[in-house]
Order: structure tokens, then sequence, then C-alpha cells
């Protein structure tokens, strides 16, 4: 044999060496990420919609796609709250598992998220490669086109990376992030609805029932109007006063001047006494903020240009709020802000709350605390909450909080695909169900009507009727008509909290924020910036003008308080158990 040819075998061999060498590791990665996917549907993502092999099936796509990224490190952002926080601990560290890409989910405060988003979207520079932001600023994402349109990424860039599991339909607040382009632009990963919340038991006590009646003519229930919720928030304040040697109230909320009071109003308060117009999911032409779009372009938020921010419904409104916190809620209210009101309900001395999110549910059914039974169910409920005496029927009920993944073209293409891999990790079938079980706050339809929410439901108080039933349509999150969220948000807090703390009138808080509502848009206006649907101011008329004209603003009512009206709360749940609007 030759010396070349015995150089060229052991070359061969070599060879041959290298690519059983690199096959092996090949197949142990593939491996390393199929073990970790069965690890964690075995010991975390149950119960879910899929069987284990569908599951497995979605997380092998999962691996695959993520080829491109694997070692990368991408970092994404979202507001404190149970349903984030099992996403940073746990949904992080299993997509690490199963794709190799490194997840940093940082959790900071709802204000701070839309400080960090508006810093990327003004500087160009890439501070986070996803955000989780509410819905609220979809008229902001669809008019200033920093965000990316996702029907066109699905369809185009991010095709290679886009589930082809995610079942778009199934996502109840879909509707809450499209744009009137007909375009998504959010992918909803939570929500959580402002509903009625009440001491069940309280209201099913015989002699207060009696006592009730005697004093006001009617039945003690759900309030279906402000004028029973006040009712209710007097007779337990006032006349009952305490309840098992505890000092009890009709109410809670909370009054410290911070940005969540302004979430407070901006949150559909505005709406809830009656202040826009009639229209799903969002008041038109004028919504629950006062301000009115003509043709998709805002007009005018004060009365005088045909809005409603400081109109007769919004000013009663603000009104019902200063009135109601200072007579019947607890001692302090006053000057909490709205992460320190959160235990008070589960303190067991609070009757009512006119409006309360469903995201903090988990807080009031742990074992053990005073509104809790002993066999765990819980001592409360959850209804729909009261209307004002402005509010028509084809208005919006409520709120519906919907965070949603954002996209920003600032970032990276190869950083944005990684990033939507995992926001879309967080809200596939495999993990939804059981993510939805932690926090409660579903987004998909067929998670809520699996056979465990059915088990659960007697300990959830209403939450899994209320989702399962046609009336979730009601409430709904901020819409289109609100060009620059966080520049317009940010003067809700601080002119409501002036009034609250009695530096202004009522008149002069709700006058005040609607002209310098009037003067960003016009600023906005001037500047040009938007890249579609830009404001274009009304020129201001006489008030009577627009109180003549149909819909909202709305003229004052001469008896803002009618005869106060309740319903039964189980002919209420039983009708929505039968898919009954009310």
């Amino acid at each position: 044999m030759s010396k070349k040819y015995r150089m060229f075998l052991r070359l061969l061999c070599l060879g041959s060496m290298l690519v059983a060498l690199l096959c092996a590791a090949g197949v142990a990665a593939a491996d390393q990420y199929s073990d970790a996917a069965k690890k964690w549907i075995e010991e975390e993502f149950q119960p879910s919609t899929l069987s284990k092999e569908q599951q497995m099936e979605e997380m092998a796509w999962f691996t695959k796609a993520a080829e491109p990224f694997r070692g990368m490190e991408i970092r994404v952002v979202s507001e404190t709250i149970p349903t984030h926080e099992y996403e940073s601990k746990v949904l992080a560290k299993a997509f690490e598992e199963i794709t190799g890409i490194k997840v940093t989910h940082d959790l900071i405060q709802e204000g701070d998220v839309i400080e960090k988003l508006q810093v990327q979207m003004q500087s160009g520079e890439n501070v986070f490669d996803a955000y989780v932001n509410d819905s609220d600023l979809i008229g902001t994402h669809f008019r200033y086109g920093n965000a990316v349109a996702l029907t066109d990424w699905m369809e185009g860039e991010g095709k290679d990376v886009t589930l082809p599991t995610l079942d778009l339909d199934d996502f109840m607040g879909i509707s809450f992030t499209t744009a009137p382009d007909g375009k998504i632009y959010q992918l909803p990963d939570q929500q959580f609805a402002n509903l009625y919340w009440f001491r069940y038991d309280w209201f099913q006590k015989p002699e207060l029932k009696k006592q009730f009646k005697e004093i006001y003519g009617y039945e003690l229930g759900v309030p279906v109007n402000w004028s029973a919720y006040e009712d209710i928030a007097e007779f337990f304040t006032k006349h009952v006063k305490e309840i098992d040697g505890v000092a009890i109230y009709g109410h809670m909320d909370y009054g410290k001047k911070a940005p969540d009071l302004g979430w407070r109003f901006t949150d559909a308060w505005l709406s809830m006494a009656g202040a826009g117009d009639k229209g799903l999911p969002n008041g038109l032409p004028v919504d629950e903020w006062g301000i009115r779009v003509e043709d998709c372009h805002p007009v005018g938020s004060s009365v005088e240009r045909g809005g409603a921010a400081n109109g007769p419904a919004a000013k009663y409104a603000l009104r019902k709020y200063m009135e109601w916190l200072r007579m019947y809620a607890p001692p302090g209210a006053l000057g909490m802000d709205f992460y320190q009101s959160l235990p008070s309900l589960a303190q067991g001395n609070v009757a009512q709350q006119i409006f309360w999110y469903t995201a903090f549910t988990a807080s009031v059914v742990e074992e053990g605390i005073p509104v809790v039974n002993e066999d765990g169910t819980p001592k409360w409920r959850m209804a729909p909450s009261p209307h004002g005496p402005y509010w028509e029927e084809g208005q919006k009920l409520g709120y519906q909080d919907c965070g949603s993944w954002t996209l920003l073209k600032s970032t990276p293409v190869d950083r944005r695909k990684a990033a939507w891999l995992y926001a879309q990790f967080c809200v596939a079938k495999t993990t939804s169900l059981k993510k939805t079980h932690v926090g409660l706050t579903p987004i998909r339809d067929s998670d809520i009507r699996h056979e465990s929410f059915t088990e659960r439901a007697p300990k959830l108080g209403g939450l899994v009727e209320f989702y399962r039933s046609p009336a979730r349509v009601s409430w709904t999150p901020t819409g289109t008509n609100v060009p620059d969220y966080p520049k317009l948000a940010q003067l809700w807090w601080q002119n409501i909290g002036e009034a609250v703390a009695g530096e202004v009138t009522v008149d002069t808080a709700m006058d005040n924020l609607a002209a310098e509502q009037d003067r960003i848009l016009e600023r906005l206006e001037r500047a040009n910036v938007l890249a579609v649907c830009g404001p274009k101011l009304n020129e201001p008329r006489d008030p009577e003008y627009w109180y003549n004209q149909p819909g909202a603003p709305k003229a004052k009512l001469e008896n803002e308080k009618p005869q106060g009206q309740t319903v039964d709360y189980d002919e209420l749940i039983q009708a929505w158990r039968e898919g009954k609007t009310k």
C-alpha cells in the first residue's frame, strides 16, 4: 500500500469520525431540547387544552424555529402582576431550556413600562426587545407607525417564526388590539375586567335585607345603578356599622395623587357614569376619555369642540368619586395609591367596591383569610358594575385590561424574531391554560371553557361565569380615539388629583383637563408627527349647540339620583350560565 493511499485513508477516517461526532452532537442537542420539553409538559404545563402529544409537537416547533437564535440573550418587560411574575420566573426558564434562547423578563410598575416604551419610540434606541403594554395604546401604535403591524409581520418578515397553532380567533381580546386599518398591532397576553365586588354573605343575611328594605324601599342586591350603589354604601357605613365586632365600610377606593389615580378614571369611569356615546368596543364618535373623532381624526375633548371630558356627566362622575371616598371608605383610603389599596378587600371590613380588577382574584381566594370560607369557597362575589344616570343601553359597561405583546420597529430584526418566539411561547396552547390558572387573567376562549375551570368555578366568585358569558364584550379597554396615550394619560392624574386633594373645584378640574387635552391634540396637529389619522380640531362653539345634538356631550339631568335598582345575584349568575348578557 502506497504512502499516499495510507494518508488518504487516514484523512477519510478522520473525516468520518468528525462527521460522526457532529452528528452525535446534533442528536444530543435535539434530545436535550426534546427532553426539556417533555419534562416541562409533564411537570408544569398541565392542564392544557392540547393532548401531551400535541404539546410535544408545539414545543418541537419552538425548538426548531429557535435554531438561528440559539445562545442569544433578549430582554422583555411588563408590569408587575401575578401573571407576569409567572412568566418571568417560570416560562422564561422553560423557554430557555426548550429553545436555547435566554430571556430576562423584567417586572416594573405600569407607569414605568409606558415610560420605557416612550423612550424607545422617541429615541429609536432598542431599550427592550418586546413589551407587554396595555392595548390602551392601540391608538398610539396605529397612528405613530413605530410599532410593528403584527398582521404584516406574521405574513411577511416574521412568517418563519410565527407559530402555526397560534389560533388568533381563540383570543378573546383580539378586537381590542386591532386598529381601524384592520390590522393587529398587539398580541393579547393577559386580560382582566373591572367588575363590581361585594360581600355575598352579608347581602344574604335576612336581618340586613329586611333593614335595608325598611330604610330604602327596595331589595338589597347587586346594584344596577349608581343610586343603589350609593344607598348600599351609606347603609353599611352609617347604619350597619359593624359585623362580628369589626367596624365595616360600604365602599373602597383610593385617592393619592399618583399616576394610578388617573387610570382609575381613564379605565372607563366616565363611561360608567354615561359620559360617552353608544358603541362597542368604544363609544363613537365620543369615547370614554371624552374625545370626539370624525373619520378617525380626533377633533376635541372639550364640550366647546364636541367632546365630553368636561360635560355634566364627567363632572358628576368626579363628584361622586370624591363624595364616596370621603363618606364611605375606610380611614386612610384617601391617601392610598392603587398598590396600597389592593390588600384592603382581603381584610374583610368592606361591603363592596364599585369596580375592582379581576386580576387580583388570586389575592382574595387564599385559604385562611377573612373573606374565604373554611371550605375554600369565597364569601364574596363579582358582578357587573352599576352605571350612572347618563348611561344608555348600548354603551360599554366597564373597562377590561388587555396587556399585550408589542414589537417596535427600532428593535433589530433578529432580536425581534427571538422576542416574538418568547411572546408566542407565553400564550401558546401548551402553556396558556396553566398560566390562566395561576394568574386568573384568561386570554383564550378555549381555556376558560376547559373542564378544569368548570371544576374551579365555585371558588372564583363568578369569574368563570363572566368570561363564558356574551356579556364580556361590554367591558373594553381604551380605544382608538386616543392618539397619544403616554402624553394624554399624565394629564388625568394631575388634574383629578388636584380636585381630590381639595386644591380646585370639580368644575375647574374637568375644565382644565379638557383644555389641556385639546392643547396636546392641537400640538400634535401642528407638528404633523402622526403617520395616519392625526388630530383636526373643531373650532369652538357654544356648548348648547352640542348639547342639542344626539349623543354626547349630554346636557345636565335635572335628577342625577333616580330610584335605586338592584338585581338578585343568583338570578344574574344563572342568566350568565344560560348565555344571556344580563
